[in-house]
């Protein structure tokens, strides 16, 4: 007697991804990293053995952070649909950051299917000086060493057209005179120096795709940005680079205010004198407020203090035992609508009399604001 079959099942499984979703794809992906980070043909970021120093002191030492690099840059191949190897050669480590390669950005538009292939507009302008800084290291102590150059100004655009609509599409525009004055031309070493054309190409391209395609870049930055952010000393530190430029001389300058007017100052000395006397405002207060409208210089201050030691015995005895009943919302129109600076702070010395804090504050705020444009009337 024939035994009995059942037929075979054929739907087949769904095929196992790499990932971090389930075990089976976390299994997958760890399986995959550890053959790439077995092999040389990968940087040395995701390789397990990495050599270290050079000729005869040179070392072979474990990573141990070879593996989980791997990972995350296959599971960045998955998502993206591109070949692992491709995203470990232009995925840069630096300082901790992962960083894509200008190649890989430029490469990435072009074949996003989104846009014609990316094009520059490169234009050279007129010769500009530039002022920069270097550091080096001597005795061990780091140096300042300033510089001064000729620089050949220019600007670059990166654009494309959108396929879907025609439409021209264009990066903002990067110009040797932002690469000075963001540090990048002034960091030790930098290739803006020696080489403009291509570094003002890549810089154009990551703007373009920030702008346009993020979803390429995934949030990252390039190497060539990073680069220029960030400099290893001789000692092994890693420091910022932006403050190793000193673009002064590019355009832009540190605002200096002017010291405070010396006749302005003695036409208003009395008035300000009287209001600390007063307690209408305090004496930092009003040494915050004369420095915000330009610098005091310390014998002003002191002429200031001294203003206030006169007149405090003389404000003391005339002040009246029973404090004056006030209206705040006739004191605020009166005050408002005063066109006299010293009356004005005759009418702010009636504003303690007020009991309501709320009522003070707004009666001092529009104190504040009246003296102001008093004290900027010609």
């Amino acid at each position: 007697m024939n035994a009995v079959t059942t037929p075979a099942d054929t739907s087949a499984a769904p095929p196992v991804t790499m990932g971090f979703g389930d075990l089976a794809s976390f299994e997958f992906l760890q399986r995959s990293a550890k053959a790439f980070a077995s092999s040389t043909m990968v940087p040395t970021a995701y390789q397990n053995m990495v050599t270290k120093g050079y000729g005869q002191r040179a070392t072979v030492e474990p990573n141990p952070s070879a593996v989980p690099n791997c990972m995350i840059a296959l599971d960045m191949a998955q998502r993206m649909n591109a070949n692992p190897l491709m995203i470990m050669q232009n995925l840069h480590i630096i300082e901790g950051r992962p960083s894509w390669s200008s190649q890989f950005i430029i490469a990435a538009i072009n074949n996003c299917g989104k846009f014609s292939p990316l094009r520059f507009d490169l234009e050279w302008l007129e010769e500009v000086d530039a002022t920069y800084s270097t550091f080096e290291w001597s005795n061990g102590q780091k140096t300042e060493k300033k510089h001064k150059a000729r620089v050949k100004n220019a600007r670059c655009i990166a654009w494309a057209i959108e396929k879907a609509t025609g439409e021209r599409l264009e990066s903002a525009p990067v110009t040797m005179e932002m690469a000075v004055n963001e540090g990048w031309y002034g960091k030790n070493g930098s290739k803006w120096r020696s080489m403009p054309d291509l570094m003002l190409r890549y810089r154009s391209a990551a703007f373009f795709g920030r702008i346009y395609a993020p979803e390429l870049l995934m949030g990252l930055p390039t190497a060539e940005e990073m680069q220029d952010v960030f400099v290893q000393e001789p000692d092994g530190t890693v420091t910022h680079a932006g403050p190793q430029a000193v673009p002064k001389s590019m355009g832009t300058a540190e605002v200096v205010k002017p010291p405070y007017d010396q006749a302005k100052f003695d036409k208003g000395l009395g008035n300000w004198a009287k209001a600390i006397a007063d307690g209408i405002k305090t004496r930092d207060d009003t040494l915050a407020w004369l420095n915000s409208v330009a610098p005091l210089s310390k014998e002003q201050i002191e002429q200031l203090d001294a203003a206030v030691q006169e007149l405090v015995p003389v404000e003391v005895k005339q002040k009246q035992p029973d404090a004056p009943q006030v209206d705040p919302d006739k004191l605020a129109a009166d005050m408002q609508s005063c066109a006299d600076l010293d009356k004005l702070y005759e009418l702010g010395s009636l504003i303690d009399a007020v009991a309501d804090q709320d009522q003070q504050a707004n009666l001092s705020q529009i104190f504040d604001a009246r003296v102001a444009e008093l004290e900027q009337a010609p």
